[in-house]
Order: structure tokens, then C-alpha cells, then sequence
């Protein structure tokens, strides 16, 4: 049984996972997921909708994720719950209520493709389907470690409590443009609704690679957060590596990710361990998670811009001790391995890398840019 193995028979004794066991909907394993909008979906009581449950390797019981479907003219039933979500919209476009135990004021924002929102925490909510076609949507959530620590649905499901330091009924919570600002150097967004991911401005942060754009964003004061990122065609990303639960989504373009384990080394074909890289392709619909520990690293071999959207622990806000610990300390992702960050320069990455990217781009037509460096 290989370590993946051990991994998921451990995970389905979890309370997690015998809570989706009994939601009887359809759940999706492996490293990543093609086109999520692709995926089966079946009835789903609890929610009045459709749904399918995802686990990919890489969350390792830190983060959950689902696919849920809204019918034409439909909605969702109100749902609250004690762990944090973030909501982006696939298909279809409608409108979310939000509001808080006890009769508070009801707040409506409105949505389309690529919106991305998150429930203030244990906040009611309604989605509702303002079109005439289906609306799809994924979330990724804070339950796994929410139901494995706590073991009682009743509380995780009807808890009256309102955290109003998240949400205070307060007008405007869900519209204006946010607050952006440096924290460390990295440049941050803090907001609690975007309209379109695919289109949003993001800043200029060439330690992650030649072209390199990411912004940060801090939404509705959650430990679970995220960031945008967009780089030129015919470039890829520096290799690096975090703790588990960091879900990737492709917006643009079209590629693929290498991901392997940091056993292997830092240069896994050169000391003939080329078969345990895992290679996958990515394109505007695409899912995957890097598992904790593991290097990964993203190629861009269309012909535009790609964009990619990234949930996570690791706010710089309202961190948590063991997102950070994984990355040796918050910036380690930016910070070269031979600083002592989890990064992998160009001039230190595997050889074949090189060689591999630019076969692909010859067979796709688009010019390779990156320039040459020393080898170490």
C-alpha cells in the first residue's frame, strides 16, 4: 500500500469523512480534477441543490471541498455553519442573502461568473439562482478540521452563536473596492466580495518568477484566504513548497504543474528519481493541491496570460501557527531555499525542467522567454 493509500484509508475512519459518507453525494480522489464543471452531481438534501464532495490528495484533512448546483429560478436552502468558506461562482449568475441569528438585518449581494465571496463564519446564508440555467459554484472549507475537532453536528450546524468581530450587520460588507496595502512587502487586498477573479488588478511579485503578478487577498476576516496570480506566456513559475490544503484554480490559459515530493531532492531527474514527479494539465476549470512538503511548480505554455487562483490557510491578518510552521516561517515561499525559505531558484531547478518546457513549447508554437542562467 503506497503512502497515498494509508493516507485516504486513514481519512475515511475521520469524523469528516463519515459525515460526507452519509451526505450520499459523489466524492472525487486524486491529485487534481480535469474541469470541475465537468463533474457528476447528484440530489443533495441538506442543501436543496446538487452537489459533489473533492478530495484531493494535497488537503490531507486541513481543507474540504465541494461542487454544488443552484436549479434555474431555484435557491439553496439557509444554511450557518462553525467553519469558514469561500464560494466561487462557475457558471450562471444570482444573489446571496446573508444575515445573523436572532433577526438581524438581511444584507443581498449580487453575483455572476468568476465572483468569489465568503459567509461572514456561522453567518445565515442563501444562494439564489437569478437566471434561467443552472448556476454551479465550488467552495473550499475549514470543516474537515472543524467536524474531526468538535464530532457534533448540532453544534457545527445550529450553533447561535454571532461572531460580530467577523460581521456586525455593518452597510457596505459586501460592496466598494476593499483596502489594498504592503504587509512584509507583499501586497495584500483586504475585502469581502470580488466580482470577477478572472479580471481583478494584482501587483507585480517577480520573487515567485520572471513576469510574476500576485496579490493576497484577506477575506471576511478568515484563517482561510487566498491569492491571484497571473504570468506572461512562455515563462513558468520557481518551484517551492508548503503545508497541506492550498487549492489551485486555473482561470487562463492553459498548462501544466510538476509536483513531487522534497525527498526526492531538488533536482528529482537528475538523481534518477524522474518517476516520482507527478505531472498534471491544467487549463480555466482545472483543480489541484499540492500535498504538504511537496515542490510544485506552474508552466504556462498557451499563448496569453496565465491567471490562477489560489485558496489557502496562511493569511497574514489572522495567521495560523501550523500554516506557518509548515513554511518554515510567512514568507518562506518567497524565500530562496539556500536562505532558508521552501523556494527553488531557476539557476538551482533540475536541468531536464528547462528542457521538458521548451519541447512542450515547441509543439504548441508559443516562444519560449525565459532567459538563461548560470547552473549551480
Amino acid at each position: 500500500m503506497n503512502d497515498f493509500s494509508q493516507l485516504m484509508t486513514a481519512l475515511k475512519r475521520t469524523p469528516y469523512h463519515q459525515w460526507m459518507a452519509n451526505e450520499g453525494l459523489p466524492v472525487i480522489v486524486g491529485h487534481g480534477v480535469e474541469d470541475v464543471r465537468d463533474l457528476p452531481l447528484s440530489p443533495w438534501r441538506r442543501t436543496g441543490g446538487k452537489g459533489s464532495f473533492i478530495h484531493l490528495y494535497g488537503m490531507e484533512g486541513s481543507s474540504g471541498m465541494y461542487v454544488g448546483e443552484i436549479p434555474p429560478g431555484g435557491a439553496l436552502h439557509p444554511e450557518k455553519h462553525i467553519y469558514e468558506e469561500v464560494i466561487v461562482i462557475l457558471e450562471g449568475n444570482g444573489a446571496t442573502e446573508v444575515w445573523q441569528e436572532g433577526g438581524g438585518k438581511k444584507h443581498t449581494f449580487e453575483w455572476s461568473r468568476w465572483s468569489l465571496f465568503a459567509p461572514p463564519l456561522n453567518s445565515w446564508h442563501r444562494l439564489v439562482n437569478g437566471g434561467r440555467e443552472p448556476v454551479k459554484f465550488f467552495a473550499v472549507t475549514t470543516a474537515p478540521i472543524v467536524m474531526d475537532l468538535y464530532r457534533n453536528d448540532e453544534f457545527i450546524f445550529n450553533s447561535p452563536f454571532v461572531f460580530r468581530e467577523r460581521f456586525a450587520d455593518e452597510e457596505g460588507y459586501f460592496s466598494g473596492p476593499g483596502k489594498r496595502y504592503e504587509i512584509r512587502n507583499v501586497a495584500t487586498w483586504d475585502t469581502n466580495f470580488i466580482a470577477d477573479v478572472s479580471c481583478a488588478a494584482i501587483d507585480t511579485c517577480e520573487e515567485k518568477g520572471m513576469g510574476a503578478l500576485i496579490t493576497c487577498f484577506e477575506i471576511a476576516g478568515n484563517s482561510l484566504v487566498g491569492h491571484l496570480s497571473q504570468w506572461p506566456a512562455g515563462l513558468y513559475h520557481k518551484a517551492h513548497y508548503h503545508g497541506p490544503g492550498s487549492v489551485l484554480f486555473g482561470l487562463q490559459s492553459n498548462g501544466y504543474v510538476l509536483l513531487w515530493s522534497k525527498d526526492l531532492g531538488t533536482r528529482p531527474y537528475e538523481s534518477g528519481n524522474g518517476d516520482g514527479v507527478v505531472e498534471m494539465s491544467w487549463k480555466d476549470g482545472s483543480l489541484y493541491c499540492p500535498p504538504g512538503g511537496w515542490f510544485h511548480q506552474h508552466f504556462n505554455i498557451g499563448s496569453e496570460p496565465a491567471r490562477q487562483l489560489a485558496i489557502r490557510f496562511g493569511g497574514r491578518v489572522h495567521p495560523t501557527g501550523f500554516a506557518t510552521a509548515a513554511k518554515r516561517h510567512d514568507e518562506g515561499v518567497l524565500m530562496s531555499i539556500k536562505n532558508g525559505g521552501t523556494l527553488l531558484e531557476y539557476e538551482d531547478e533540475d536541468p531536464e525542467i528547462r528542457r521538458r518546457f521548451e519541447s512542450r513549447l515547441k509543439s504548441t508554437g508559443v516562444r519560449c522567454e525565459m532567459p538563461q542562467f548560470a547552473r549551480l
